[in-house]
């Protein structure tokens, strides 16, 4: 990675790391207020053992044992009171901590979603997924330690090393002086620890999309028995990311051992030179005593601060991925003063004023100059070649794109300016695949609204034909559709969609294709249906099928993105043009 490259990720992740902490600011400020006084209470115990040793034990020995039983009585109070302080910060700060990763999975998945339908179709679902799951879950890691980790070590480090300074300075300065080689490998230990965590986070990226892949191409993977070639493109994969999390697990273990070693080395000067002055009278036993015990809870923080570091390098890296998301802005961005819609009437007139388009910035032009009035309460077929611009009119119409120049109006507002709640419930769209979620038949029917009573579900279901196939099923209404509605004929998939439509009564409905991989009964039940779902509301149908079409107010044949044919199909048909020669070619293709 460039050296600009590494700017820019570190940027991502601290203009994320501001974006979650900067709204618990007060939340972190009262934690740390509770680590800094439990800190200080941590403190206490060693002066009080040190002054128990070269006071107290004296004064027992002379028979007065009240100095004694009083700083013993001290050192368990503060004992208690650190143990207090310790409960209510690991309670206070654990809810802080997911609250965070609350917030970041909330703010990510918010974010993706509303990325315009260019990311999804550009931008690998594994890809996604490893940045929403492993990325989260190594921030996770990093939380689950604790906000104590880093406020405590940070606290007791600075206070104990106040303190030594004020019991003895001479011993205080051996401690000092090994912080220069640990200062040395902090350093070393950040530099390569971030490499190494990018590098696992990018390797089990790799695992989980192509694991993603494959699992969602699985009647490709076994249609072709590519089962045994995806299995060693895995295992190369999962080996990659073994390579990566060995060689950053050497890298936490290296720098552990080196705190240790700089740990016990501190230990070994300050036993040497402590026993010296002793020796020399310039030293109590019970300061020495009190040294060794600071030392060894100032390693402790050094070796916890050690394992923060290391979880932290690898939240870092997942971060640094999850902010990447972040860059991207959504291309259809709500209006800042929504426009609302004219009351329904006779709704649902759709206007196309010069409208151009192409995908991304220096893409090819896919419509150009656009002009097209829709009637309110017309069927409009869209036909033409593949590639014609046909899914883009219907896209954009959605508003999944916006136009690169002109404008598309509904009932005379543009979509750009209504409100995305209000524009979806207006415009609805039904593809060639309905997508049906796992869960129940219900559930799905009400996917447009949610708080839809059983009775209006049903009536929707009712009104497009599919209440009796819904009602053999094992358990009606409540039964489990699965994932993609896989226990469901293609029809009966539309027939659900459909029955969506019927329940949110939009304005306008897109069907893309929507029959085109049926067989024929199938085919019939859904223009069934359809006859009553298009009553009443305009309706722009992608055909590529010529019973399609028959069920057309008004035909437009689309060539290199523009209108090239216009009108109703009977008319198109006695003009002789390119309308016609597609019939004839339906026709020959129906009968052969």
């Amino acid at each position: 990675m460039s050296e600009r490259d590494d700017a820019r990720s570190r940027a991502r992740r601290d203009a994320l790391l501001r974006m979650l902490l900067w709204p618990k600011r007060r939340r972190l400020a009262a934690a740390t207020g509770l680590a800094l006084v439990e800190n200080v209470c941590g403190l206490v115990p060693p002066l009080l053992i040190a002054a128990a040793i070269d006071r107290g034990v004296p004064a027992a020995a002379d028979g007065r044992w009240g100095p004694l039983v009083g700083f013993t009585a001290a050192a368990l109070a503060a004992g208690l009171t650190t143990a207090t302080l310790k409960y209510c910060f690991l309670r206070y700060s654990g809810g802080i901590a997911q609250d965070l990763l609350f917030e970041l999975r909330h703010r990510a998945f918010t974010h993706v979603m509303g990325q315009p339908l260019a990311f999804h179709e550009s931008y690998p679902s594994g890809r996604v997924i490893a940045r929403l799951s492993s990325d989260v879950e190594s921030v996770e890691e990093m939380l689950e330690m604790g906000l104590d980790g880093l406020f405590s070590a940070l606290f007791s480090m600075v206070g104990i090393l106040t303190v030594m300074l004020w019991l003895d300075q001479p011993m205080a300065a051996v401690v000092i002086a090994l912080f220069l080689p640990l200062y040395a490998l902090t350093r070393w230990f950040r530099l390569r620890s971030r490499r190494a965590y990018r590098r696992t986070r990018t390797a089990v990226e790799g695992v989980v999309g192509h694991t993603v892949e494959a699992y969602n191409g699985i009647k490709a993977v076994q249609a072709f028995r590519r089962e045994e070639a995806n299995a060693l493109r895995l295992r190369g994969l999962d080996a990659h990311y073994a390579v990566a999390r060995a060689d950053a697990g050497w890298v936490s273990a290296a720098f552990s051992g080196g705190v240790k070693l700089i740990g016990n080395l501190s230990l070994v000067g300050l036993l040497t030179l402590g026993v010296f002055r002793i020796h020399q009278g310039e030293l109590a036993i019970g300061t020495l005593t009190a040294f060794l015990l600071y030392v060894h809870r100032l390693y402790d923080p050094i070796d916890e601060l050690a394992s923060f570091a290391n979880a932290f390098s690898s939240a870092s890296a997942g971060l640094e991925k999850i902010g990447a998301l972040f860059v991207r802005h959504p291309a259809v961005a709500e209006p800042e003063r929504p426009v609302p819609l004219p009351a329904r009437g006779a709704g649902g007139a759709v206007r196309f004023e010069d409208v151009h388009f192409r995908y991304g910035e220096e893409g090819r032009p896919v419509l150009s100059g656009v002009d097209l009035a829709l009637e309110p309460g017309r069927t409009v077929a869209l036909v033409g070649t593949t590639g014609a611009g046909k899914s883009t009119i219907a896209k954009l119409l959605a508003r999944l794109y916006d136009p690169t120049a002109g404008r598309i109006t509904l009932d005379g507002v543009d979509l750009r300016e209504l409100a995305d709640a209000e524009l979806r419930g207006a415009v609805s769209m039904i593809t060639q695949e309905s997508f049906l979620f796992a869960g129940s038949v219900a559930r799905n029917i009400a996917l447009g609204r949610p708080d839809a009573s059983p009775a209006e579900i049903r009536a929707a279901a009712e009104a497009v034909g599919a209440h009796g196939f819904i009602s053999a099923l094992p358990e009606g209404y409540d039964t489990d559709v699965h994932k993609r509605g896989t226990g469901l004929s293609a029809g009966q998939r539309q027939l659900i969609a459909l029955a969506r439509v019927m329940l949110t009564s939009p304005r306008v409905l897109i069907l893309d294709e929507a029959t085109s991989s049926m067989d024929t009964p199938s085919e019939r039940a859904v223009h069934e249906a359809l006859t009553r779902v298009l009553a009443g509301r305009t309706a722009v149908i992608i055909a590529h099928r010529l019973s399609t079409v028959a069920i057309a107010d008004r035909v437009l044949v689309i060539e290199d993105g523009a209108v090239v044919e216009d009108g109703s199909p009977a008319q198109l048909l006695d003009a002789g043009g390119r309308f016609a020669g597609m019939q004839r070619g339906w026709l020959a293709a129906t009968s052969a």
